[in-house]
């Protein structure tokens, strides 16, 4: 397998990349996990979106989905596509309010939205705690996390090798235990380790660089790639952090790089 960065800046786009999203390659299988606020146009300097096998969301907030909506006019309106896609429609695999939500995103108004169905070009499935389904020959399975909204750790294999996602999560035993021996972590780390109780950020919504560290250690997974580090913190200081709590390979992420897995 081999993992594309489209995006990698935490809660929003930042000056030198786009919000989250990942490319997938797995064999043949082409996937997207998240697509945040300006992925689509990364993804198309990798993959002409036509080829894509399906789209995987860890939750909906829009750092993580709101390039969904262009997705859908790529695929409802390009004037020359290379198929019919009502006729194979995209497989997404999502937390259960998807489809609601991303009509909403696409046809804002009450009358638009009531005429709205995406099921013409998409085909939705809601992931579940502890959820194992396969996509275009790739074994997901997926995992509730600590985050304020309905949010799921992702654990991707393939030709017995395996990349754990860990989207948006505080502190969460259940991201231990999904990522538990994975060749690859890729996971969040989103703000600064502090101690004081009057710099403590809001519990259950992000992780450290060291905690970040620590989720790999105490899974004991290969590797640690570190990702959604916002434009406001310093990504070599969540590094420096991860490095000490891990005994493992770290490394931050970077836009359009690739990694194999």
């Amino acid at each position: 397998m081999r993992l594309i960065v489209l995006g990698c800046s935490g809660s929003g786009p930042g000056p030198d990349s786009p919000a989250s999203g990942y490319l997938l390659e797995a064999g043949d299988t082409r996937l997207v996990m998240d697509l945040g606020n300006g992925t689509l146009s990364a993804l198309q300097r990798h993959l002409d979106p036509w080829a894509l096998d399906g789209v995987l969301f860890s939750h909906l907030h829009p750092d993580h989905c709101a390039d969904f909506a262009s997705l859908v006019v790529h695929r409802r309106f390009h004037p020359r596509p290379p198929f019919d896609p009502t006729t194979r429609p995209l497989p997404v695999h999502a937390p259960a309010e998807a489809p609601d939500r991303f009509a909403a995103a696409y046809a804002p108004s009450a009358a638009e939205r009531a005429a709205t169905d995406l099921g013409d070009v998409f085909t939705f499935h809601p992931l579940s705690d502890g959820g194992n389904v396969t996509v275009a020959g790739v074994a997901v399975r997926s995992g509730l996390v600590d985050h304020p909204c309905e949010a799921y750790a992702l654990r991707l294999e393939h030709g017995e090798r395996s990349l754990v996602y860990s989207g948006d999560t505080g502190p969460c035993d259940g991201l231990v235990e999904l990522a538990r021996g994975a060749d690859v972590l890729l996971c969040e780390a989103t703000w600064p380790h502090v101690t004081e109780w009057w710099e403590q950020p809001p519990p259950g919504v992000h992780l450290s660089g060291r905690q970040a560290g620590e989720h790999a250690e105490a899974a004991g997974v290969g590797r640690l790639l570190l990702t959604h580090v916002p434009a406001w913190f310093d990504g070599d200081q969540l590094l420096a952090e991860a490095k000490a709590a891990f005994s493992g390979p770290v490394e931050l992420v970077a836009p359009d790089a690739a990694y194999a897995i």
